[in-house]
């Protein structure tokens, strides 16, 4: 038991300030869960953790408070520079409270949807990070069972994992009752669906479908319905394309639906630190050995439940710069290091990107009328696209992909037009009034009309692509330029066409606008 003090009970007529539990100051919530409340909190010394308060309804009587209590004892022992460990607990409190440490991070299913799949020897320092956390978490005689891209935070390239500890709590009425389901479908053991008592195993399947994540941004087994995805995974119907060919025999041999075919966590982690060979899946024809005889985890407690992210990262850790050991297998995946970005893919993605804003700048300058008539359709364009395609991955990812979502999508159209006309309207109009203010400032300054407008044209770019509504441009714009900036080849020609069409407009600007289709600048009769 904890030996924090109690939450203290503000006195009548005392201004309540900050909420306070078991010494902990609440500053935010983090998320929220089947068994409680995850938040943002600070102890007496100022250390910022992740408080899960646990509800009350749930852990109320005496028993459960005392199984609480022996869980919290076994997770105590899990100390990894790889795992969020727990730093206090007090399950006797008035409100039950479960300390662990708190890590800013993005989660590794958003690192992933937001820099694309992790490659090279960052693939590499990822699946040992990852597996060493496992590792620690089963040598406490404890079974994670939720393992999933979510539980995994980076920084950098470096994995942390969070919420270990689920417990083999099937027959507790208080959960069963609720229709929560011990694991997560995709990262879930085959032998769980068919309520087979867990082992090691289960972590091994779990850690191999992250990986397979990572390495390829998609889950090993499909979207869908969670039935579909579960008949998948019991048929071991795992898609691995794109993963490197070694990597991918052995995560092959680790998504096995027989557990005895699955290779332990020490054969993983010898291969991983390059003292053994590649686990390879067993031939089908071969006879499957006795699974060994584990000692059974002890009983924890569900802590995944409490949110699906906890952006966390422990005190300690290296930071991004950590260098990785060379990946285990030899076959890359591409013809050049990749990943989550380092600075030169970040800096040609920069590059890139100024030179078409400097463009349509310049395109804005030479033919101001017809250059901004053009700029707000490719933005109203481009805003529909994206609205219909959030629509379209909304609706795959409830019911999975139809063979009618192209045709939807095209009959769709127009509803989308109109549906983005109103924010594309107010957004050119907040930009178009930016632009007009940064001409009226050039004037004020008596700037010549071959600084004005190119002044007003950067304005107008700006305001539309940081504007109100500007991420549903910024996402179409950067699905584009990220791929052309991954390699060298394909960045110089794409910068290279749009340096030379902006160098024309730019002479164009020089030598004076055209206002076509108008014959003159506006109020260009008041001189006369």
């Amino acid at each position: 038991m904890s030996t924090a003090p109690r939450e203290r009970v503000p006195r009548p007529g005392e201004p309540e300030g900050p909420r306070a539990i078991g010494g902990y100051t609440l500053l935010a919530p983090l998320g929220e869960g089947g068994m409680g409340v995850v938040h943002l909190a600070r102890r007496s010394d100022g250390q910022r953790v992740a408080l899960k308060v646990l509800r009350p309804h749930v852990v109320g009587d005496d028993e459960t408070r005392s199984r609480l209590a022996r869980e919290v004892a076994s997770l105590r022992r899990v100390r990894s520079r790889w795992v969020a460990e727990i730093i206090d607990a007090d399950p006797w409190a008035p409100v039950p409270y479960i300390a662990t440490r708190y890590v800013p991070g993005l989660s590794l299913h958003d690192e992933v949807a937001r820099e694309g799949p992790v490659r090279g020897d960052d693939l590499s320092w990822l699946a040992r990070c990852l597996l060493e956390g496992i590792a620690a978490v089963h040598e406490a005689g404890v079974l994670h069972r939720d393992v999933k891209p979510s539980n995994v935070l980076m920084e950098g390239r470096t994995p942390v994992l969070i919420d270990f500890g689920l417990a083999r709590v099937a027959d507790d009425p208080k959960l069963t009752q609720t229709g929560w389901l011990l694991g997560t479908p995709g990262y879930l053991a085959p032998e769980i669906l068919y309520g087979d008592d867990p082992t090691p195993a289960v972590d091994v399947h779990a850690w191999a479908a992250t990986v397979a994540y990572a390495a390829t941004g998609r889950p090993p087994y499909g979207r869908g319905p969670s039935m579909a995805v579960m008949d998948r995974a019991r048929r071991g119907e795992h898609d691995l394309d794109g993963v490197p060919s070694q990597l991918r025999e052995v995560l092959d041999a680790a998504l096995s639906p027989e557990p005895g075919r699955r290779p332990t966590v020490d054969r993983l982690l010898a291969w991983l630190r390059g003292h053994g060979p590649a686990p390879i899946a067993r031939a089908v024809s071969a006879p499957l050995p006795p699974v060994p005889p584990t000692p059974a985890p002890i009983e924890t407690m569900p802590l995944a439940l409490f949110h699906d992210e906890l952006d966390a990262l422990p005190d300690g850790m290296p930071d991004a710069e950590t260098r990785v050991e060379p990946a285990p297998w030899d076959v890359p995946i591409a013809p050049e290091p990749a990943g989550p970005p380092g600075f030169s893919e970040r800096a040609r993605r920069f590059v890139l990107l100024a030179a078409t804003g400097l463009t349509a700048a310049a395109g804005v300058a030479a033919y101001p009328w017809a250059g901004l008539a053009a700029l707000v359709v490719l933005v109203w364009l481009l805003r529909t696209g994206s609205l219909a395609a959030s629509m379209v991955g909304e609706r795959r990812r409830l019911r999975g992909a139809k063979w009618y979502d192209g045709p939807r999508l095209v009959l769709g159209a127009p509803w989308d037009l109109l549906r983005s006309l109103p924010a594309t309207v107010l957004l050119a109009l907040w930009a178009c009034g930016l632009a007009v203010a940064a001409m009226l400032v050039c004037y004020a300054v008596a700037a010549a009309p071959t600084v004005t407008l190119p002044v007003a044209g950067l304005v107008l770019v700006g305001s539309l692509w940081w504007g109100p509504g500007g991420s549903r441009l910024r996402s179409p714009v950067n699905r584009v330029v990220r791929p052309l900036s991954r390699g060298l080849r394909g960045w110089v020609i794409a910068l290279a066409v749009v340096v030379a069409l902006g160098g024309l407009l730019g002479g164009l600007a020089s030598s004076g606008a055209d206002w076509l289709p108008a014959s003159g600048a506006p109020l260009s009769a008041l001189g006369d």
